[in-house]
């Protein structure tokens, strides 16, 4: 697209996990006040920011990532549903064309949406339903078999657990170009084991587990300059092959792009998160 290959590379700070510091297990609690709905987070561990981090503008160079590669893939594709204003709606009309999106791209035979966020940025950037700036991955192993079993009828999850299944959310900005606050994603290839740390996540009914990423130097950030609403990208958050062979997850972040011109609309966005099955 003319004018978003430049420029090639951005330098920006990224917020990276830092353990807790009685060495106990990490956990994030979702508080919900009864009184008013509003959600909080409580957590034990720490962030900590890094500068002059540099993240590769791959427009025109799309064609260097993909989910089995890196963990992660752009594509074109231009959504029948635009509205994106209501929960119900969404489900009704935009679950069903992405089930078979996902499909076509990756080839499953089977795709179950378990959930879905939309993010809207506000200027002060304090709302929990804005783009998260902390570098993660959203599931864990354990998590990711625990979503199948919560998901999806019990008769059907021993044959499912037998072959390859993967968690891969599907990314798209809505009503306008992704150009503040973009998405970040970071090359599989360049996370080492020790750079993963278990998170618990403890809501009121129920307790799943993300992964907190620890600061490495070689870590190869990428992103896509001026994402449309026709462009999205999958994000591989787990795969249950895991001989080395293919990326098993992608750390990713939102992150505040220097190069956004003045006046950019804050960023909007839907990300899907979906169980994936291979016969």
């Amino acid at each position: 697209m003319p004018g978003l290959t430049s420029p090639a590379s951005v330098t920006t700070t990224l917020s990276y996990f830092t353990p807790p510091d009685d060495g106990g297990k990490a956990y994030q609690k979702v508080i919900t006040d009864p009184a008013t709905g509003n959600r909080s987070v409580e957590r034990n561990w720490n962030s900590e920011e890094r500068f002059n981090v540099v993240i590769e503008n791959l427009r025109g160079r799309e064609d260097t990532v993909s989910l089995d590669k890196t963990g992660f893939q752009y594509f074109q594709h231009t959504s029948k549903h635009m509205s994106f204003a209501n929960d119900e709606e969404i489900k009704a009309e935009y679950y069903p064309e992405s089930v078979e999106l996902i499909k076509k791209l990756t080839g499953a035979t089977r795709v179950e949406i378990f959930d879905h966020t939309i993010r809207k940025r506000s200027p002060e950037q304090k709302s929990l339903s804005g783009p998260v700036s902390q570098v993660h991955v959203d599931q864990s192993s354990a998590a990711s078999i625990a979503r199948v079993h919560r998901h999806l009828p019990a008769s059907d999850v021993p044959k499912l657990l037998e072959k390859r299944f993967q968690i891969i959310n599907l990314w798209r900005p809505i009503h306008h170009p992704a150009l503040d606050w973009p998405l970040a994603l970071c090359d599989h290839r360049s996370v080492e084991v020790a750079d993963i740390v278990p998170v618990a996540l403890i809501f009121p009914d129920r307790e799943g587990e993300t992964l907190g990423v620890k600061y490495n130097e070689n870590h190869k950030w990428k992103y896509l300059r001026g994402m449309t609403p026709d462009e999205i990208v999958l994000i591989k958050c787990f795969d249950s092959i895991q001989d080395g062979s293919v990326a098993v997850f992608t750390p990713h972040t939102g992150f505040k792009d220097p190069s956004t011109p003045d006046g950019t609309a804050p960023r909007e966005s839907i990300e899907l998160r979906s169980l994936v099955f291979y016969d």
